[in-house]
């Protein structure tokens, strides 16, 4: 007997097959339709309203995930649920994260982080490994950034930390935004504190989505601000050791 439901519905935005860098080995990306964050460098813009995805049970999901299982088993990979925001849809995002650990594939969570504590006890202990992204360590930067509060990435590692969930963390170095090195400093201090973090992905900022905030006809704020120079972004790597913790 199933003990996960599989005829939960979700929106999906997308499916991406063959991606290497969200996570290990070969894998799915799922892209869940819907955002409550406003991200100002967000490169995919067209994923922040649900009206804009296909409904998708659980059960047909899973049947497109597992078109693949020779090349997760290949590769170490496996499944990958981004979005939007995946969490914004917690529900249908725990059952399917259930269905892919039922059938022994290693799962992804690509978040901002969760909305609430429960959504985040109820998900976190079916995902293998979360990909967290923190957007700036400095509260008035994050919320500029993302219009929310950075109390939302921040319990989402401290609920990584007590249920012992493998982290990624990723930062993205926006010039004139988020590279003031003193808070990358104490935000690499702090990360050191969490025995869960692995990794940290310093992601230099790139504008490859500002087509799509044209097309939507939204204006995009960071039209004049161009990629980080190799050496800062060098340099930013080297207080997170290089992506290592």
């Amino acid at each position: 007997m199933k003990d996960y439901d599989e005829s939960i519905l979700g929106l999906i935005h997308s499916v991406y097959t063959g991606g290497m860098v969200d996570g290990p080995g070969i894998r799915t990306i799922i892209f869940l339709a819907g955002c409550s964050l406003r991200c100002l460098y967000c490169h995919n813009p067209d994923t922040w309203y649900r009206m804009r995805g296909n409904k998708k049970t659980v059960k047909e999901m899973l049947e497109e995930i597992k078109k693949y299982s020779a090349y997760y088993k290949f590769s170490g990979g496996g499944v990958t649920i981004s979005g939007g925001e995946p969490t914004d849809q917690p529900y249908f995002l725990k059952e399917l994260l259930k269905a892919c650990r039922a059938s022994g594939i290693h799962t992804v969570l690509d978040t901002s982080g969760f909305a609430n504590t429960q959504a985040a006890e109820d998900i976190l202990p079916y995902v293998s490994l979360l990909l967290l992204d923190i957007k700036s360590f400095d509260p008035k930067t994050y919320t500029k950034l993302t219009s929310s509060k950075i109390e939302r990435p921040l319990s989402t590692l401290d609920m990584a930390q007590r249920l012992k969930i493998p982290t990624w963390v990723r930062f993205v170095l926006v010039p004139g935004v988020t590279d003031d090195m003193g808070e990358i400093r104490k935000m690499a201090a702090f990360l050191k504190g969490f025995d869960v973090v692995q990794k940290v992905e310093v992601l230099p900022f790139h504008k490859h989505g500002e087509y799509k905030w044209q097309d939507l006809g939204y204006e995009y704020a960071l039209a004049g601000v161009e990629p980080p120079a190799e050496g800062v972004l060098r340099e930013v790597q080297e207080v997170f050791g290089e992506g290592d913790i």
